[in-house]
Parts: structure tokens; C-alpha cells; sequence
């Protein structure tokens, strides 16, 4: 599934990154991309350098395998794998760009410290902080179970580090931060990624309202 894979890819990264960012310009003046926070070094930078981990090793492991450098894993190589495979990605492209419609004008890459966006906490905001997050874990846990070797699988485990690092170092500080105690009762009342989940019981504000 080594061509699947590429395709799917390149569709993610047209649609959620591209696309979304065209949409986004022509609606705000800007692109909604703040790069990486932190100094060099940091955990911060360290999360969001792992994001670029990921996304540069899940296309290689897809070459690897069409290039039969790399095979499967032996224990993900049965043929139902590969219909969950697609499932999982369909599910979370389909995810993705949802929440990121329905975040609207306040959808950014990174943080802006400086910057106050609209806190959104309806449609599948309502069920889960960081549902564009758990969209793109879903569709890269299929991208790596297209081409199950052991790249893909460390391209995911960079994704997934990188995702916790950036919610719980970068965006969690700086909504509570920024938004303030509605950020803190959201926290509260909400799961990070799963519903239920993840909730901050004891969310303290850093200043705002």
C-alpha cells in the first residue's frame, strides 16, 4: 500500500495544512502559522522539532516500503490491517477538517504569545479540547498501518510526542494564560483529547479573564 499511503499523505497535507491556510488567509489577512515556540532547546522547540520528525519520516516509510528496503512489522502485516488502515484515515482526515471548520478564525498552527484568539468550545469542541489533535493522531495511526514498518511506527510515536508536548507545554499555559478562568472552567469540564479524559481538575489561571 505503498502508493495509498504517498496519496494519503499528500491529500492531508493539501487539505488540513494547505487549503486551510489559503482559507484562512483569504478570510483574516493571514495564514493562522506561528511556527515553533520556545527557545532552541526547549521542551517547546523539542515538540514542535518532533512534528517536523513526523512528518518528514511518514513519507519515507511509505518509499521504504515501495521500494521493498523495509517491510511491515510481522504482527501488523495481516490484510485486515490494511482496510483499518484506511478506515482510521478516512475517519481522521474527515475529523480534521471538520474541527477546523468549526474553529473558524481562531485555527493557528503554533502560538502567538501576544495574541488573544476567540475561545472555542462548541460542536466538537464541546466533547474535547483539541479534537483537531485527536483527528490527525487518528489519521496518522492509519497512514503508519498502510506501511507498517518500523519508520511509520516511530514517525507516529514522534507525532504522538508531539502532540502531548504541545498541548500540555505550549497551548494549555497559554490559553489559561490568555482566556483565564474560561479556559480553566473549560479545562475542567472537558477531556484533553478523548471525552472524559484529561480534564484539569485543579486548572489555575495565569492572568487573564
Amino acid at each position: 500500500m505503498a502508493k495509498t499511503a504517498i496519496a494519503a499523505f499528500v491529500i492531508y497535507i493539501a487539505l488540513a495544512f494547505g487549503l486551510r491556510s489559503i482559507v484562512q488567509w483569504r478570510r483574516t489577512g493571514a495564514t493562522g502559522f506561528k511556527g515553533i515556540s520556545g527557545e532552541f532547546g526547549s521542551l517547546e522547540w523539542v515538540g514542535g522539532a518532533m512534528f517536523m520528525v513526523a512528518f518528514f519520516l511518514a513519507p519515507v516509510a511509505a518509499l521504504l516500503d515501495g521500494a521493498e528496503v523495509l517491510g511491515p512489522v510481522s504482527v501488523l502485516s495481516a490484510p485486515l490491517i490494511s482496510v483499518i488502515a484506511i478506515a482510521l484515515y478516512g475517519v481522521g482526515l474527515a475529523g480534521t477538517l471538520a474541527a477546523q471548520f468549526w474553529m473558524g478564525d481562531s485555527w493557528r498552527i503554533g502560538v502567538d504569545s501576544s495574541e488573544r484568539t476567540t475561545l472555542v468550545t462548541s460542536g466538537p469542541f464541546a466533547h474535547v479540547r483539541n479534537p483537531i489533535f485527536t483527528a490527525l493522531l487518528t489519521a496518522a495511526a492509519g497512514m503508519a498501518l498502510m506501511v507498517p514498518n518500523e519508520v511509520a511506527l516511530v514517525a507516529f510515536a514522534a507525532m504522538f510526542a508531539a502532540i502531548e508536548i504541545q498541548v500540555r507545554a505550549v497551548e494549555e499555559p497559554y490559553l489559561l494564560r490568555t482566556q483565564g478562568t474560561a479556559y480553566a472552567a473549560y479545562a475542567r469540564r472537558v477531556g484533553r483529547f478523548v471525552p472524559g479524559l484529561g480534564t484539569i481538575e485543579g486548572a489555575e489561571t495565569k492572568g487573564g479573564s
